[in-house]
């Protein structure tokens, strides 16, 4: 028979594991999605906590002797899950901006819609890329890292010990950054290079036959051109997906290693 019972020192303990799950819940990508129940998400930061809990027994004693300092353990545990949660999910930003870019180029960048997992506005290019980046990398098995890696942090980073180094969290963003705009580009450079051959072309034609309205006409050979590149260069979504995962990973990484104590 399973004994559920608590002392109130364990209760205390695995509060806090579920208030880490919490935060991480809240944040990830995949299970912090809009549309998702918020009873579905508390109720999996529990189950997942729970399992958590009892797969890493034995626990220190935590360290505290009032109901404040309990509070501001809460409050550090509610950040660490939201950092690492938070860490997996701005990597997908990337196709974003690489939805923009392409947007821009081809003429699409005024028709903008709100994305109803982020509340954002976003690209039609940007829909695209992110729901087929989103879809491989949910095949290639994404969310099994990103619950390892939850799982993982509570032994590297102990239940009430963690440190914020600001200083690491803030080169894991300038690394990120730079990784940021060369993927993101990595992503729009074929149709990039396209439009602005056709830009080059219309210019020259605009000098010899100065009679054509090269506005007319131009809008609707960079759409034409753009949405053909961008259906040609789909093959190359699986590469960019790998792109993504291996910076989640990067970022994951250097985020749990900026709270270790």
């Amino acid at each position: 028979m399973v004994d559920f019972s608590f002392r109130y020192q364990e209760f205390e303990v695995l509060m806090l594991f579920i208030v880490r799950m919490l935060g991480f819940v809240y944040a990830a990508p995949f299970f912090g999605q809009r549309g998702i129940p918020n009873q579905v998400k508390i109720a999996l930061a529990v189950f997942l906590g729970y399992l958590i809990y009892f797969a890493t027994l034995p626990h220190q004693a935590l360290a505290y002797s009032s109901v404040l300092e309990y509070t501001i353990l809460v409050i550090k545990e509610s950040i660490v899950g939201i950092l690492i949660g938070w860490a997996a999910n701005i990597c997908l930003s990337i196709v974003f901006f690489a939805g923009r870019i392409v947007d821009m180029d081809i003429g699409f960048s005024m028709v903008n819609a709100i994305d109803p997992t982020t509340q954002e506005n976003a690209t039609i290019s940007g829909f695209y890329y992110q729901y087929a980046v989103m879809l491989m990398l949910l095949i290639s098995g994404m969310y099994r890292y990103v619950l390892e890696a939850i799982a993982e942090s509570y032994s590297l980073v102990p239940v009430g010990g963690a440190v914020f180094n600001l200083d690491k969290m803030y080169d894991s963003m300038l690394n990120y950054l730079s990784e940021y705009v060369n993927i993101g580009f990595r992503i729009c450079m074929p149709i990039f290079t396209v439009i602005l051959v056709v830009n080059v072309l219309l210019g020259i034609l605009a000098k010899v036959a100065p009679q054509m309205n090269m506005f007319a006409v131009g809008m609707q050979i960079k759409i034409l051109m753009g949405l053909g590149v961008m259906v040609l260069t789909t093959a190359m979504l699986p590469y960019v997906a790998d792109f993504i995962y291996t910076q989640t990973r990067v970022m994951v990484v250097s985020i749990v290693e900026a709270m270790m104590p």
